[in-house]
């Protein structure tokens, strides 16, 4: 599908907003000269780069162009016939709990030798456990096999049946794709479009529309038809893997005489395998015959015009793009009716105000009235809690600077899908590294506010709210804990976790804070009284907790469309790449949350109420209320969570994830409000 936008004179826009495959053959033509054979369908960007710059090191050493750019461990393999191809089992997954499993936790067939593949730190935390597995492929044969025989326990029985009834599916990965069952949807228009879901489902329930099922009884897919496609080019030799789906079968498997472990020797009865055969029921209650399962698969060959560079897109098919469309179109439409409340402050209201009180002639007037200038000897007076309003601004940019790099670095192709568990990590070490703006923000602030306990801020910034958050998961860990999921973080990944924070974070927040306390201060374009001024009794609408309700509406409405979408990749289980759409969503976050801010802002100095420093933060902060409430509504329509872990699950990680958010949106309405009152207070003359 394509997502470019129509901009001929900004080709990095257009191509970060395109489908991988299309942003992959777009740089190849760039590339045309040289032998293209960039590997990641989804780093495009990245190569073309690299591509560039092996073009213009060959030209300096005058040596011969350079017949191809190879990115390390993401390059295409050619399979030649007859090679050897592995898969891999990585973990049991559902999204109705949320706890991964082992996949061999459940009596499956093991090989020999179990080995277990490298993970970065991104797949740990996501649950993955990767290892090798029993299924012995080759490139372009055809053939069917015997994996082996399990005779289930009662209670292996037990634990099949509801892994099953809780939907879990079978994740597994050959050739860096994962596994995939093919889904075929229906357009409005009566198209219909082909659809990747991950995984394999482990089972199903019977019911009165499966032949040969009894209503709620558990059945195990024991069989599994690998549908393998593969590209094959006269640019190079042998064929790329582009497509893994596996076409998942329950069947009851008989045999003639004794069972035998010698394939040639065995005489399966239940051949050929088809939906057609009786399916393997797993019930506990049954006997030890009953509960006997062979498992077997079979491997089938298909071509595929498809090339490896765009092997992914449907994976990644995010529906009809122009939904999309319309979360921007409705943010921008938000942002235009805040810019216009502003130009009409700035432009009208302020300039009157301004050119009004700097007249000689309307200063005695002026006594008997109110405005905003009435408060310039306490509209610098500085607030309560300076320490925690300091320490949450600094975490605030901390998480700002997080997202625009993290976005960023996605939406140019450097975070692959293909790299699982890439974007957690580099997220991750982002927040880590942007320890220095945190400190900058927090203690040059913290000065401004004529703060003195340059200490304690600077250590509340680096550890108060990642320290919460870190007690709040540790708490929640031993739950995962509880229910033996490979979801539960280790100890040793604890250990790397402290040492980055209080090896790199925090050192780099001293760091941001000693420059930040360092920085020279502007002087306040007034001058602040001793004795403060009584803040006169505000109307209903004007009061603290409503006002602040009110500042959170637009800013949430501004990405609640597109919010939709990313929560349900994270607890639905499918992938999001439409980063292109999230870098203009957060944009128009930014601008939404500066402009609400500033309007209430200026609507509060009017009626004299100089306390502007907190309100300023809560008021686009409070979106993240706004958040967590549509969180709960997403939970009853959207989920079928079950279980009370999962549950804590969700709503813990939503109210972390409202927290950040509250961070981050109070942020920009504070700076952005303190840099308006500043214009504004500097554009009159005071006596």
């Amino acid at each position: 599908p394509s997502l470019s936008l129509a901009l001929p004179r900004s080709p990095s826009l257009s191509l970060a907003l395109r489908s991988p495959g299309q942003r992959q053959a777009a740089l190849c033509r760039a590339a045309s000269r040289t032998r293209c054979r960039v590997s990641s369908p989804l780093s495009a960007s990245r190569a073309f780069s690299g591509e560039m710059n092996a073009r213009w090191l060959s030209l300096l050493l005058a040596a011969p162009p350079t017949l191809g750019f190879y990115l390390p461990g993401v390059a295409p393999h050619e399979y030649l016939d007859g090679e050897a191809v592995e898969i891999k089992v990585n973990q049991l997954s559902s999204p109705r709990t949320h706890l991964p499993f082992d996949y061999y936790a459940l009596p499956h067939c093991k090989p020999e030798t179990l080995e277990s593949k490298a993970e970065n730190l991104g797949e740990v935390l996501h649950g993955s456990k990767i290892q090798n597995s029993p299924f012995a492929l080759q490139m372009g044969k055809t053939a069917f096999r015997v994996l082996c025989r399990v005779e289930l326990t009662a209670h292996d029985a037990a634990v099949f049946g509801a892994r099953i009834a809780q939907d879990y599916r079978v994740q597994m990965i050959m050739d860096n794709l994962p596994a995939a069952t093919k889904m075929i949807r229906e357009l409005p228009d009566g198209q219909t479009i082909v659809m990747y879901d991950r995984g394999y489902p482990l089972g199903f329930v019977g019911s009165a529309e499966r032949q040969g099922s009894v209503p709620g009884g558990a059945y195990l897919h024991n069989h599994l038809r690998f549908v393998l496609k593969y590209h094959k080019d006269a640019a190079f030799d042998g064929a790329r893997i582009v497509g893994f789906e596996v076409e998942p079968l329950s069947v009851k498997h008989k045999y003639k005489g004794a069972w035998s472990d010698d394939a040639s020797q065995l005489q399966l009865l239940t051949l050929p395998v088809g939906p057609d055969l009786p399916p393997l029921r797993v019930d506990p209650k049954g006997s030890a015959a009953e509960r006997e399962v062979v498992y077997t698969y079979d491997v089938k060959w298909e071509p595929s015009d498809v090339k490896w560079a765009s092997r992914w897109d449907l994976y990644l098919y995010m529906g009809d793009d122009q939904i999309h469309w319309f979360s921007i179109i409705n943010s921008l439409a938000i942002v235009l009716l805040l810019t216009g409340i502003v130009a009409m402050i700035m432009m009208r209201t302020l300039r009157r105000d301004v050119s009004r009180y700097n007249s000689p002639e309307d200063k005695d007037d002026l006594a008997e009235e109110s405005g905003w200038k009435l408060v310039h000897a306490d509209v610098f007076r500085p607030p309560q809690q300076p320490i925690l309003l300091s320490a949450s601004l600094g975490t605030g940019m901390q998480l700002l600077a997080m997202a625009v790099v993290s976005i960023g670095c996605a939406m140019l192709g450097f975070l692959s899908p293909a790299n699982r568990g890439g974007l957690l990590t580099a997220t991750l070490l982002t927040f880590m590294l942007m320890g220095v703006p945190a400190g900058y923000c927090a203690s040059h602030t913290y000065k401004a506010l004529k703060g003195t306990e340059w200490k304690l801020v600077t250590v509340l910034t680096a550890t108060l709210y990642p320290g919460a958050i870190a007690a709040t998961l540790f708490v929640l860990n031993f739950f995962i804990w509880g229910q033996q999921s490979s979801g539960a973080i280790p100890f040793g990944t604890m250990v790397v976790l402290l040492l980055m924070w209080f090896g790199v974070s925090v050192p780099l927040v001293f760091a941001g804070a000693f420059f930040g306390f360092k920085a020279k201060l502007k002087d306040p374009p007034c001058r602040t009284n001793e004795i403060p001024r009584q803040v006169p009794e505000q109307a209903w609408y004007m009061v603290g907790a409503f006002n602040v309700l009110m500042g959170g509406i637009l800013p949430f409405g501004a990405i609640f469309i597109e919010l939709f979408f990313i929560m349900t990749s994270v607890w639905l289980q499918r992938f999001y790449y439409v980063f292109g759409f999230l870098a203009l969503v957060l944009l128009l976050l930014v601008i939404t949350c500066a402009e609400i801010s500033i309007v209430l802002c200026y609507f509060q100095l009017c009626n004299e109420d100089y306390n502007w420093w907190w309100r300023a933060f809560l008021t686009s902060g409070s979106s993240g209320l706004y958040l967590f409430g549509y969180s709960i509504m997403y939970f009853h329509s959207q989920l079928e969570i079950d279980g009370f872990v999962p549950t804590l699950m969700y709503f813990t990680y939503m109210a972390v994830f409202s927290t950040l958010f509250f961070l981050v949106t109070g942020t920009i309405g504070f700076y952005s409000c303190q840099k308006f009152v500043w214009a504004i207070y500097a554009a009159i003359k005071v006596d």
